[in-house]
């Protein structure tokens, strides 16, 4: 970058301007430092949430049924959607169940497709 660019110059030839390099040994500290200081960050973090478990796996003698809509209507939000994993905190073979069954619910009108 020691060449000074004139105003007059076009833009294809400030593409051909190299950047500065950097010396490898620079690079590594810059490396090393980076690694110490994530290992830092990842000790200091607290959890912000708890973690959320299957209600299912957990109790195996609650049971997913289509024919019992009191227990599936704590699956769907007020608009009759179907809510997701991340927050019912179920697992994903039970998340299938709830959903299939939802859906069995719904197509025999114990479950509502759309509340107005």
């Amino acid at each position: 970058m020691s060449e000074e660019i004139k105003h007059d110059e076009t833009i294809e030839s400030q593409e051909n301007i190299k950047p500065q390099e950097v010396k490898p040994e620079t690079v590594a500290a810059s490396e090393d430092d980076d690694k110490v200081l994530a290992t830092a960050v990842q000790v200091q973090r607290i959890p912000k949430f708890k973690k959320k478990v299957c209600r299912f796996c957990e109790d195996p003698n609650l049971a997913i049924d289509y024919k019992n809509p009191d227990l599936l209507v704590r699956f769907i939000t007020d608009r009759g959607k179907i809510l997701p994993r991340r927050i019912t905190g179920t697992c994903a073979k039970h998340q299938r169940h709830l959903a299939r069954a939802i859906k069995r619910a719904r197509i025999i009108a114990l479950l509502p497709f759309v509340v107005k």
